[in-house]
């Protein structure tokens, strides 16, 4: 294996569970999606075990249909925000989709969301699906302008989070100078969704600017992270195929210029773990047992812990993945991937035993980068 970063670690938030029967288990509140007791449990497991982040997928088109966790669920910065106040040092990371949001907002949400957590904020940017478009007053706009619009609010936040250099604000009470107002920059952008004329109302970030996430498996997705994210959520049927995803995606990094050794590869898996591969079983079949009639797939990352720790590695070493997300499908899922996979992956020395920074960027080895107007 080539001298890699160490494998990174995230915990999906999925208060009930991301399928249709978990809620029933005795184990789990059935409140849990609106319980904010129990979010803070799976961060202190998350943090205590030292992942990276907290990463809360979100939803804007809901119908009966939906798993219950997506009927019921905190919207993911106030989330975050209060998630802030009860964790240290691990990141946060909230869903906002380019196709219903505001760019202005998001970047303001977010970037307070970095303020009030020291440097610990991401902001996964997605296009998400048409259906939600009317939930927002858009639903004159179709699937063809998911991709174009996310560009253009990709480069308003990226552009709203450079508003101030770093050395901005004097706050000097002995002068009476508060800011630099040449060290103040307006946007003035222009595009055929959005239009932001700029500047946003808080300072820069202590790492530069919150970390970027994107997501998803089309051209689109990789043409639009490869000039603008810092990381990117791939998915595909088998490690050959998600291997050549994140091969090809970090090459198209390379062609924009920038180093792929600074891009974040991530998926999404929801491991089941038992200390035996028997345990493993007598777990799923609980899951099973709840829902007769529905059929759940066994996940790909499943058994005894020496084995998902195998899997997690195979993965990691064949650069399928710098970044692990995890998904809760069993109530102590979170709990049993942290108390049994990850002690085995700190022995192999392919995961930290130690925060190495106070900032989310920090600890995913991702540098600051300058402000574009730094030089000038």
């Amino acid at each position: 294996m080539k001298n890699r970063k160490k494998l990174k670690l995230g915990a999906v938030l999925e208060g009930v569970g991301w399928n249709y029967m978990g809620w029933r288990h005795p184990e789990m509140p059935a409140d849990a999606s609106e319980n904010i007791d129990h979010y803070v449990k799976q961060a202190e497991i998350a943090e205590t075990a030292k992942f990276d982040t907290l990463f809360l997928i979100d939803v804007s088109h809901v119908g009966p249909g939906n798993i219950p966790h997506y009927l019921s669920f905190f919207e993911g910065v106030s989330l975050m925000s209060a998630l802030s106040m009860a964790t240290k040092n691990i990141g946060l990371s909230a869903t906002i989709a380019s196709s219903y949001g505001d760019p202005y907002t998001a970047a303001r949400q977010i970037l307070s969301l970095d303020k009030i957590s020291k440097g610990r904020a991401s902001l996964n940017l997605i296009t998400s699906n048409p259906g939600g478009l009317v939930n927002f007053s858009r639903g004159h706009l179709s699937k063809n302008d998911l991709y174009p619009m996310q560009k253009e609010f990709m480069e308003i936040v990226l552009g709203l989070w450079d508003t101030y250099e770093d050395d901005a604000f004097i706050r000097d009470k002995a002068s009476g100078v508060f800011l630099d107002p040449n060290k103040m920059h307006t946007l003035n952008y222009r595009g055929n969704y959005f239009s932001v004329d700029g500047p946003l109302s808080i300072s820069r970030s202590a790492q530069g600017r919150p970390v970027l996430f994107t997501a998803g498996t089309s051209s689109n997705m990789m043409e639009n992270a490869a000039k603008y994210t810092d990381a990117a959520l791939i998915h595909n049927d088998s490690l050959a195929e998600i291997v050549e995803m994140a091969t090809e995606l970090k090459r198209r990094v390379a062609s924009e210029g920038r180093s792929p050794e600074d891009f974040v590869v991530a998926v999404m898996e929801n491991p089941i773990v038992g200390r035996t591969e028997k345990e493993a079983e007598e777990k799923f079949k609980e899951l099973e047992i709840l829902m007769p009639h529905y059929r759940i797939p066994k996940p790909r990352f499943f058994g005894s812990a020496e084995k998902v720790a195998d899997q997690v590695q195979e993965w990691y070493e064949a650069g399928a993945m710098d970044l692990f997300l995890i998904k809760q499908e069993y109530p102590t899922g979170l709990q049993d991937f942290a108390d049994l996979v990850v002690p085995i992956l700190q022995d192999r020395g392919i995961f930290r035993t130690e925060y190495e920074s106070n900032t989310l960027r920090g600890n995913l080895e991702l540098p600051i980068p300058e402000s574009r107007y730094a030089r000038r």
